[in-house]
């Protein structure tokens, strides 16, 4: 971060210089322009004879000519000042934007890393202490569902970023009629297996269909419930909740967290984006769950917004 500000300082100050150049080297431009200018009118207006009927006929056309060459480079000034300070804060804009994603990126793919090798190392462990040790039958079992647990946490993380690479490349799979109630019916009994210290309440009504792509909606539920999870104390409580809504299907999923800040509730659906403050620091993730959730929605037709949960929480409402 501290490298980031520093990038973001210097191109600040680089840009501020030569936009200050440019503009200095316009008005010198102008001043120089208008000096010959006013030297070119009065060679002309000493070549005149005063004796001459026509002088004051002269004067004036000559007079005239010089407001004219004034007001050519007063627009041609402005024209190219104007084309200056637009070239120079898209320059500016796109340059602390590609500063910004470079970053991000680098700690999406710190972040990655971590998560890849989290699951793994845990499984490894796992098969290790079954090779090796005589282990009850119950133990045994733990051991395993730990293991595919954590197993299908990486194949959760891999589908995400394989996911977020279809929806970039604009490739979308056939749609269908899918029972949307038993995608998330499925997906909160997995939590719960997964998650048994957690206490999960769920109002799912039954048999709501949506027109849609199967893995795409357990990738939108399950990153929803994931990030409820991973944002509120386990003793808390995750309220998930599918409801019919004026011929809309409606899913809301609530959890009783810190909350989101209001300057933050759009910035959390950007692709690699994470809270800056330090509570979701020390939460893992990789910036990729409510971006896809948002290209899920999109792609879907539908909307999903976030709003402040009561007395604190958030809850995010994804609307078919």
């Amino acid at each position: 971060m501290p490298n980031t500000k520093h990038r973001l300082t210097l191109v600040t100050v680089v840009y501020w210089v030569l936009l200050l150049y440019m503009v200095a080297a316009l008005v010198w431009w102008f001043i120089a322009l208008q000096n010959q200018n006013k030297l070119m009118a009065n060679m002309r207006l000493v070549e005149l004879n005063k004796d001459d009927p026509k002088y004051l006929q002269k004067v004036a056309i000559i007079e005239d000519a010089k407001r004219r060459k004034t007001a050519q480079y007063v627009g041609e000034g402005c024209t190219f000042l104007a084309l200056i300070i637009v070239g120079a804060v898209f320059v500016f804009r796109v340059t602390r934007k590609q500063i910004k994603l470079s970053q991000q990126q680098q700690n999406f793919m710190m972040a990655i890393t971590h998560e890849l090798k989290t699951p793994i190392a845990i499984t490894k462990l796992n098969l290790e202490t079954l090779q090796k040790r005589r282990l009850e039958e119950q133990q045994q079992l733990k051991l395993i569902g730990n293991s595919l647990h954590e197993n299908n946490r990486l194949n959760i993380l891999c589908n995400n970023i394989l996911m977020a690479s279809q929806l970039d490349a604009g490739i979308i799979a056939n749609k269908q009629e899918i029972n949307f109630s038993d995608v998330v019916f499925n997906c909160v009994n997995e939590f719960k297996v997964g998650f048994p210290q957690r206490n999960f309440i769920a109002n799912i009504t039954n048999d709501i269909y949506v027109l849609g792509e199967e893995l795409m909606l357990q990738m939108l539920v399950n990153n929803l419930i994931e990030n409820a999870v991973k944002y509120s104390p386990k003793e808390t409580t995750v309220n998930i909740q599918l409801i019919e809504k004026n011929n809309h299907a409606q899913l809301m999923v609530a959890d009783e967290g810190v909350g989101i800040a209001d300057e933050e509730k759009k910035l959390i659906f950007d692709k690699f984006y994470r809270s800056g403050n330090e509570n979701t620091r020390k939460t893992k993730g990789t910036g990729l769950g409510l971006y896809l959730c948002n290209r899920i929605m999109k792609s879907h037709k539908g909307t999903i917004v976030v709003t402040n949960n009561t007395p604190k929480g958030s809850i995010f409402t994804a609307t078919f």
